[in-house]
């Protein structure tokens, strides 16, 4: 008899957080939104208030230990998509909260998963393309291959590294198997904060009328927040034995070619944005090969997801709820 899948989603309320739920709403597929946080306003921008009220939300701490496993046994989840965690500038500004959440809070979901093997079937994980630095890339191309190892310069992207341990451990020693996706540039609609953020944050600004400044130069990997939310529920599913970790791929573009998508998307914020500072301490050719055993994965193409997001953001300001607070600009 098949499984009726049930997903639960942590840090549903942030920005891949919200496009996982959304995914999962537009197919009929329960889902339990799971956050800290308990203002749903990501998921606002994204979705209908139909598709709102299919959502099973749930509030709470993931570093407290009875978290995760009262949710699984309450829901009867089948498959998790673990994504709460703190971003770059807040585990720099706070490094024993961050661990606690991005660390602590990762074994707790393994843990919880691991002693409801027979009731779990799928679980992934985000990791980050933070567990490398730069000069991980070979010298002479400029590239990571899949498998090299990292050495993060981050307590994000060492944090990172820790939880892809831990997953190797839980599999060799509980059976736990898990898939660990490692985003990079992430923009779309709910992206707001975040030391990539600022190239969704010229969006908004852009639409609005303001300058903006990315602080940042270079080229990064560029990857579309409804591919992104796509593709962690196609690796919840994907029933890969181990503790497999991909590299998530998508458009390598320089920050310039972002910009000139945006002033062809939004013609009249031309010189409104500018780009200064120095090329992320990322590498920004990555081998993204592995997560081929995930099947056929959504790679919308640079200008296509910029247009997209404008778009989205236009019906929200032509229904009066593009509000640049709401979307990481300053107060005017």
């Amino acid at each position: 008899m098949p499984v009726t899948e049930r997903f639960l989603v942590t840090g549903a309320l942030g920005c891949i957080g919200a496009w996982t739920v959304r995914e999962l709403v537009r197919e009929g597929t329960p889902v339990v939104a799971f956050d800290l946080a308990a203002d749903p306003r990501r998921l606002r921008l994204i979705m209908s208030p139909d598709e709102l009220d299919a959502v099973t939300f749930a509030t709470g701490d993931i570093a407290e230990a009875s978290t995760i496993p009262d949710l699984l046994d309450e829901h009867g989840i089948t498959h998790i998509v673990h994504l709460a965690a703190l971003q770059i500038p807040f585990c720099r500004a706070d490094p024993p909260l961050g661990a606690r959440v991005n660390v602590v809070g990762t074994v707790n979901v393994f843990e919880a998963a691991r002693r409801r093997l027979d009731q779990v079937h799928g679980l992934v994980y985000a990791s980050s393309i933070a567990v490398f630095d730069a000069a991980d890339a070979d010298a002479r191309t400029g590239y990571v291959a899949d498998g090299d190892a990292g050495h993060p310069t981050t307590h994000y992207g060492v944090y990172k590294q820790a939880n892809e341990g831990n997953a190797r451990v839980y599999w060799q020693e509980g059976g736990l198997a898990s898939v660990g996706l490692r985003p990079m540039t992430v923009f779309g609609v709910g992206r707001d904060q975040g030391l990539t953020s600022a190239p969704t944050r010229a969006i908004v600004a852009a639409l609005v009328g303001r300058p903006f400044e990315i602080g940042f130069s270079g080229r990064t990997l560029f990857q579309y927040t409804a591919d992104v939310g796509r593709t962690f529920v196609m690796a919840a599913r994907s029933g890969l034995d181990g503790a497999r970790i991909f590299n998530l791929g998508g458009s390598n573009a320089a920050i310039a070619e972002v910009v000139a998508a945006i002033e062809a998307a939004v013609p009249e914020a031309a010189g409104l944005i500018r780009i200064t500072g120095d090329p992320l301490p990322f590498p920004d050719r990555i081998d993204a090969s592995g997560a081929d055993a995930l099947g056929p994965l959504p790679v919308t193409p640079i200008g296509s997801a910029v247009a997209q997001t404008v778009d989205l953001l236009r019906e929200l300001q032509a229904n009066g709820r593009l509000d640049p607070l709401e979307h990481g600009l300053p107060a005017a």
